[in-house]
């Protein structure tokens, strides 16, 4: 886990910097609530300062080769100051949801410094029925929602009695770079590339039949990529300009239920989340006053291109796919069922590695060509709204003995994106994040309302489903009953 002295940004790391406007901040986070009172300050410092080895990029900032001699750098920050990082407030009266939601969209209006470590948390009190909150704001750049790895991550502990640490070792941070020695490392970076290709042509020589078919299937999944960018995501009220200012609500759901869903109706927990999202869009659109007939959304679904070995490391390694919202559907059975087809044929496809082929190819790109083609990924072209569903543990967690009760994830809006809406599974719950720009998203409250009512019906649809099996199978069997009688 350790970083070494000057580590250099992954591609995919560098396109969320590329992709950062005043308006389109590239952070990612959560709205976590807690049982009890709230930590003293002090003692919420000296948890994290005990943990902070663990995640040694949290106290590491970008360090800029000069003349795009190749992408930024990870530094050591000599001026680190957690007190900075680590933020203290307290909610207005009466503290109740409201007025922490007002306030994390407040947090996430707000860019991160590029001179400082691309991290805050937030210790909230005030929080109504003995509660508090945390609220963690990383950039995108940092830690990715798939790999897990974050400042919140060591925060918690399985027990509600804290871990020991052992003892904290003094930090020394390395001094910074000279001006001479980044544009070294970049210029040598640069000449690495081709050694890269030199090596895997040496591959090619040994295994072509391997070779060829990996070939083939980058090929196809590339011409896929083609096709979906000649057949555009349609034009809708959700991708207009933004402002940097954000809404966020969030819906509360039951793991168990969707389990039961899906169950029986069929699919994957995720096929039954996007069928909800995509039913809440077809009740938003039609409020709007917008024609939902033969009209089908997409929806950047990010998946994990991350090795089984490398999961605990930092950096980004996702690929996205466009998932279906088929707003057109009005039964959310038959939704349902159309959501899966469509799913299913994504996966089985090669859009997936398609997308994966983009990400390496940007490994070898200079920055200049970098920014240009991570802005072609996030493109209003290819996708409507991001729809992202990051599993959690499903087991209590704890914070200096304090119970973890909610996470609501906090997804991020690309340029000319209006709603983001970022789902996870945390202890039988499903929690979903809708961060929506203020302007164009005053009615945020009218999709996480709509999710609520299409979980519902989906579930009364299982329910019906279920009792409906039960009583063909006591027909069947009092059928038997009936023949098996003497006569």
């Amino acid at each position: 886990m350790a970083q070494g002295h000057m580590d250099r940004l992954s591609a995919i790391d560098a396109s969320f910097l590329a992709n950062e406007s005043g308006t389109s901040h590239m952070h990612v986070g959560a709205i976590t609530i807690f049982e009890g009172p709230p930590p003293a300050y002090d003692d919420l410092l000296a948890h994290i300062e005990s943990r902070l080895h663990l995640v040694p990029r949290y106290r590491q900032k970008l360090a800029f080769p000069p003349v795009e001699t190749g992408r930024p750098f990870w530094v050591d920050d000599p001026q680190f100051n957690l007190g900075y990082h680590v933020r203290h407030s307290a909610l207005p009266a009466p503290g109740g949801e409201d007025e922490l939601r007002r306030m994390g969209a407040r947090v996430f209006s707000q860019q991160l410094d590029r001179t400082k470590p691309l991290w805050e948390l937030w210790l909230v009190e005030g929080l109504r029925k003995k509660r508090f909150a945390l609220i963690s704001k990383t950039h995108h750049a940092l830690v990715d929602g798939i790999s897990g790895v974050d400042i919140a991550t060591v925060l918690f502990d399985v027990k509600p009695v804290p871990e020991a640490t052992g003892h904290v070792r003094d930090w020394i941070p390395r001094p910074e770079p000279s001006t001479a020695s980044l544009a070294a490392r970049g210029i040598e970076s640069a000449a690495k590339a081709p050694l890269g290709v030199v090596r895997r042509a040496a591959h090619v020589a040994s295994s072509p039949n391997a070779t060829l078919r990996s070939v083939q299937q980058a090929a196809e999944g590339l011409g896929e990529v083609a096709w979906e960018f000649a057949n555009p995501a349609p034009d809708m009220p959700l991708n207009v300009p933004i402002g940097p200012h954000r809404r966020f609500v969030w819906v509360r759901g039951d793991l168990a239920e969707l389990k039961r869903i899906k169950g029986e109706l069929g699919g994957t927990v995720n096929d039954v989340v996007l069928t909800a999202v995509a039913g809440a869009m077809r009740r938003w659109l039609r409020a709007r006053g917008v024609r939902t007939e033969g009209l089908e959304l997409r929806a950047l679904v990010p998946v994990s291109i991350r090795a089984e070995d490398q999961h605990g490391e930092l950096g980004n390694q996702i690929a996205a796919v466009r998932g279906p919202l088929p707003v057109y559907v009005e039964d959310p059975v038959s939704r349902l069922r159309t959501v899966r087809e469509a799913m299913d044929d994504v996966k089985s496809s090669k859009k997936a590695l398609g997308a994966e082929m983009i990400t390496r190819f940007n490994d070898f790109a200079p920055p200049t060509l970098l920014a240009q083609a991570s802005r072609i990924n996030f493109s209003t072209r290819l996708f409507n709204l991001i729809v992202t569903n990051v599993p959690g543990p499903q087991f209590p967690l704890y914070v200096l003995g304090r119970e973890l009760l909610d996470i609501f994830p906090v997804a991020f809006l690309p340029e000319n994106h209006a709603l983001a809406i970022a789902i996870m599974s945390y202890n039988g719950k499903i929690d979903f994040g809708l961060l929506g720009d203020y302007d164009a998203m005053e009615d945020v409250t009218l999709v996480a309302e709509g999710i609520e009512a299409e979980i519902k019906q989906l579930l009364e649809a299982a329910k019906a489903s279920e009792k409906s099996a039960k009583g063909s199978g006591a027909r069947r069997a009092s059928g038997k009953r009936a023949t098996a009688k003497p006569s």
